[in-house]
């Protein structure tokens, strides 16, 4: 989710397997880099969406 948001990995940027594939690993390691960034900050991670279902019920959910 994060590659398709914040980095766009849906659309190359190049024609051509060999750079697409560069591209793609260049991706990763920005994200990767991104990541250790936020880490190294104490950045929370978004929290994931509960369910309305789990919402009936908040102790199975906490």
């Amino acid at each position: 989710s994060q590659g398709i948001r914040v980095f766009g990995l849906r659309n190359a940027r190049y024609m051509g397997l060999a750079k697409t594939r560069l591209q793609h690993i260049m991706t990763a390691a920005a994200m990767n880099l991104s990541r250790m960034w936020a880490f190294w900050r104490h950045i929370p991670i978004g929290l994931t969406r509960v369910s309305r279902f789990s919402a009936l019920f908040p102790s199975a959910s906490s």
